[in-house]
């Protein structure tokens, strides 16, 4: 019989977390956290949620040959609120980051603040140095962003989550432009009473595609005396057919346990946005949020995470 990882051991936290904090940022800043991840060439590249001293965020990349020490902080933001789009006025928060071969570039959804409250906007990237904004696509209240990397029956996949009018749930929905959306689709409810992920749920980075499916990272929220608990849980999608959950973890796979994960401007949270695969060494590298304070590294081997799901009860 072959060993099947449990939910406690999938993830190993990299013994030089935290990766990113605020101490060591080229400029002032009160926060770092929730960044999407990427590879481009030999380098990864995070795309981070820096929170200023005045409360506001904006995105930031940072660099390294190894996707793990090293990092190298750009000294400009990459996106930051500029006076011309409203949507953003008090902040740019949470990026994901989608390679899309079709387009020959990256695609970033964030959460764009303003005062109607939180959207869901697309920049567009061939470098990360440059960037070009596509605009607001869902409109407030409206969080959690992810684009698939390819088109699903000639439509891209936008998974999000419309609070405002559907509640803290997955949704998805479709469009052949980027632009214009189709009605949210249901993919994935909470659970309710005890379970960790009983208040809201969210997607985490943008899915991989592997021959099992669509292999989701998804946080999870329990609303606790002490405020909301953050951890981090699994999934498996249909690859042709993503409003599909053929699995589900009923544990969660990450959760708040390191000084830094507890302790921060908000305690007890591990919020994953970013999720690297090395096709080399079947390596899965998450990157998460932590605190609301500081970024920290998990990794995984691909295929035992897949073995853990198949064994899974149904979505």
């Amino acid at each position: 019989m072959s060993f099947v990882a449990t939910s406690e051991s999938l993830f190993t936290r990299y013994p030089g977390n935290p990766l990113l904090s605020p101490e060591r940022w080229p400029y002032a800043i009160n926060a770092v956290m929730n960044a999407g991840a990427t590879r481009v060439g030999d380098q990864t590249v995070l795309v981070c949620r820096a929170e200023d001293r005045r409360g506001f965020s904006h995105l930031a990349c940072a660099w390294s040959r190894d996707g793990a020490s090293n990092w190298v902080v750009d000294e400009q933001p990459a996106l930051v609120y500029d006076g011309d789009h409203p949507e953003e006025e008090w902040g740019l928060e949470d990026p994901r980051v989608t390679r899309v071969d079709e387009l020959d570039a990256w695609i970033i959804t964030y959460t764009a603040f303003g005062r109607g409250g939180p959207g869901i906007s697309l920049a567009k990237t061939s470098d990360f140095r440059s960037f070009e904004r596509l605009g607001l696509v869902m409109t407030p209240e409206d969080k959690n962003g992810v684009l698939l990397p390819r088109r699903v029956d000639g439509q891209w996949i936008l998974f999000h989550r419309p609070t405002s009018i559907h509640g803290a749930d997955i949704w998805l929905s479709r469009s052949t432009d980027l632009r214009s959306w189709s009605t949210p689709e249901l993919v994935m409810s909470r659970r309710p009473g005890g379970w960790w992920d009983s208040a809201r749920i969210g997607m985490g980075a943008p899915p991989l595609e592997t021959d099992e499916g669509w292999l989701v990272v998804y946080h999870g929220v329990r609303q606790t005396v002490a405020g909301g608990l953050y951890r981090a849980g699994l999934a498996l999608l249909d690859l042709n057919h993503p409003a599909n959950v053929l699995r589900r973890s009923e544990e969660w796979v990450l959760g708040p346990q390191a000084q830094f994960e507890v302790s921060g401007d908000v305690p007890n949270v591990v919020f994953p946005c970013g999720l690297v695969r090395d096709g080399e060494t079947d390596t899965l590298s998450l990157y998460y949020g932590a605190a609301d304070t500081r970024i920290g590294l998990a990794t995984a081997n691909c295929s035992e995470v897949l073995d853990y799901l198949r064994e899974c009860p149904p979505g």
